[in-house]
């Protein structure tokens, strides 16, 4: 029997490591939809590529740095315990991976690509899994001086804060340090239009998330006998609110359609197996609604040129849900109980904190030392043309 839950377990976090990995297909397609012509191939090449370094830097150094656990041992020892340890090691790396993944989006269209992929290297290497072992392995003592301090840990049972609301977060800096793309921001005040390439492809990419999604939360539980019907409908209906919100406050726009229901998913992830399914609702409406202002401020008041709205989206989305954790989840709103308001505002805090420290450190040496931006020449020829040498749909095809 212990020989079977092993296999079992194995299986279960096996299939939510594929699930979330599915998931970067979806930012690769998202961002793909949302950027322009010119700059597709980028997209597709700069999502696959990070996601590589993010695995073989995790496996490396990130997942001893947040577990202490190393893989510098036989293949038999890996091996025991039907590989569990290793799976375990996979799972976790996808959620690591979407660091890299979320700012990609934030500095879309005119970063240069080698900068980015160092700076995924140090992300995934130190700056994330050194608050995900605060977080999720008790890390320091920073857990337990929360609990001392408000009765309870802060909960985050599936990233909102240890990976949505880092990785908008490190974005903002590097959104910010990088600077609007040229010409984005006229000198009279005027805002140039950067429509999305396409619609159908942004509509992918946000259903390949929305599916994936609930492997990143289910799955989560880590092992068969924890999984929750209550953690997959709360997601279910924080993605229905936050469709609904962003459809009204957006005037029926497409892009905020399709960014609802993962605003929704975002703010969802810290409280998902304590909430009542109407408070999961109420929570992904709010984030919904959250992304459709402030990603409306950001680009057109704020001038801050964050392309698919990743810091609206997974830094203020993120936030919202590690607080809303501590409001929703409480049993006088109907859910399980466990939380504190303070713990989770105090947990939330510290997490926007490091990643904006995190951001600021990784994008401003390397502004100083690589440069991050391409040239004007570059930006206008298209990433495409200048990083890949081919276009996504070539004007000349061979005939022969």
């Amino acid at each position: 029997m212990e020989a079977l839950k092993q296999g079992a377990d194995t299986l279960f976090i096996l299939l939510g490591g594929i699930m979330v990995l599915a998931m970067h297909a979806g930012f690769a397609f998202l961002e793909l939809g949302t950027v322009r012509k010119k700059n597709q191939v980028n997209a597709l090449v700069k999502i696959l590529v990070d996601f590589s370094v993010s695995t073989v830097v995790y496996f490396v150094v990130g997942y001893s740095v947040a577990y202490g656990t190393g893989f510098f041992v036989g293949a038999e020892q890996l091996a025991a315990k039907n590989g569990y340890d290793l799976v375990k090691f996979f799972f976790l790396l996808t959620f690591a991976a979407a660091i890299p993944a979320i700012v990609s989006g934030g500095i879309a269209e005119r970063a240069k690509f080698w900068p980015q992929l160092i700076a995924t290297a140090c992300i995934v290497g130190f700056v994330y899994p050194f608050f995900e072992g605060i977080v999720w392995n008790q890390h320091f003592g920073v857990q337990a001086w929360i609990k001392a301090t408000t009765g309870v840990e802060f909960h985050d049972f599936a990233g909102s804060v240890v990976v949505h609301a880092m990785g908008g977060w490190i974005a903002l800096p590097a959104v910010i340090l990088l600077g609007a793309r040229y010409n984005r921001y006229k000198k009279d005040g005027a805002v140039s239009a950067h429509p999305p390439s396409n619609i159908p492809f942004l509509a992918l990419g946000a259903w390949i998330l929305i599916v994936g999604w609930f492997g990143f939360n289910v799955m989560s539980a880590q092992t068969l006998d924890k999984i929750s019907g209550l953690v997959a409908v709360n997601s279910l209906m924080a993605m229905a609110g936050g469709t609904l919100a962003a459809l009204l406050l957006g005037r029926n726009d497409p892009g905020f359609v399709h960014n609802g229901p993962l605003a929704g998913l975002v703010a969802v992830c810290a409280g998902s197996d304590l909430m009542h399914p109407f408070g999961a609702m109420l929570v992904g409406a709010v984030a919904g609604a959250l992304f459709v202002v402030m990603f409306t401020l950001t680009q057109n008041k704020w001038k801050i040129d964050d392309v698919l709205g990743v810091w609206p989206l997974h830094g203020v989305c993120g936030a919202w849900g590690g607080i809303a954790a501590g409001i929703f989840g409480l049993q006088s709103l109907g859910g399980l109980g466990g939380v504190s308001f303070q713990a989770q505002l105090i947990g939330t805090a510290m997490g926007v904190a490091w990643a904006l420290v995190g951001g600021v450190l990784v994008y401003g040496i390397l502004k100083m030392t690589m440069g991050l931006k391409m040239t004007p020449e570059e930006e206008y020829e298209g990433a495409d043309l200048t990083v890949h040498k081919i276009s996504a749909t070539p004007d000349r095809e061979a005939s022969w």
